[in-house]
């Protein structure tokens, strides 16, 4: 038997992990249509995240999640840019369209390097804290870090790099019992290969020579 102390706070993880999923399908159906509101939302998404993961004990998830935290200003302000040079640009016109960067080789060799240096070096951190799935939290945290950096600069490849993040967050919550989340990383997954298909068919390049 539960003893009732233990009780709230079950609830309360229930509760977070619900929210989570909730605001997570909203913020994924607002990064697919390439909403600015999509950051705002990913505020509330990253802080609930946060709280879940830091009682979970899965402290490079916790901390992936702080960054999302912060990089979801910085993204508001580039998209909002992005979205302006696009307006202008006289090859393209119309309010629904994707803006899309072209990914520079540099930013693709530099952040292969990244995914790999930093996942073996996180997880020996992580093992230092104890954390029990080192080396997967550790992966996933990365391969995040990055995505949502190529997300900041709207990359259509950072969609492949969300699928591949997203199972493995799937594949985790999953072996931690925690089925909210696991269900919320499901959708995400499946959610980036439509994205991704979304992006194709309707992004446009922002041209060079508009500043």
């Amino acid at each position: 038997m539960i003893s009732s102390p233990a009780c709230p706070g079950i609830f309360a993880m229930d509760f977070m992990e619900i929210f989570t999923l909730v605001t997570g399908v909203i913020y994924i159906i607002l990064e697919i249509r390439q909403k600015n509101f999509m950051w705002v939302v990913g505020v509330f998404t990253s802080l609930a995240a946060m709280w879940v993961f830091f009682r979970q004990g899965l402290y490079a998830s916790f901390g992936l999640n702080t960054y999302y935290l912060i990089t979801a200003f910085i993204g508001l302000w580039q998209w909002g840019r992005d979205k302006k040079k696009i307006a202008s640009s006289e090859a393209v016109s119309g309010g629904d369209v994707i803006h899309l960067n072209r990914l520079p080789m540099m930013t693709l060799i530099v952040s292969l390097l990244v995914c790999i240096a930093g996942t073996f070096a996180l997880a020996w951190v992580m093992q230092l804290m104890e954390n029990p799935m080192s080396y997967l939290d550790s992966a996933v945290a990365v391969l995040s870090a990055v995505a949502t950096w190529w997300l900041v600069r709207s990359y259509i490849a950072q969609w492949w790099i969300w699928i591949l993040a997203d199972t493995m967050s799937t594949i985790l919550c999953a072996t931690q019992g925690m089925w909210w989340m696991t269900a919320l990383y499901a959708a995400y997954a499946l959610s980036a290969v439509y994205g991704y298909i979304h992006w194709k068919k309707h992004g446009r390049y922002i041209p060079d020579k508009v500043l």
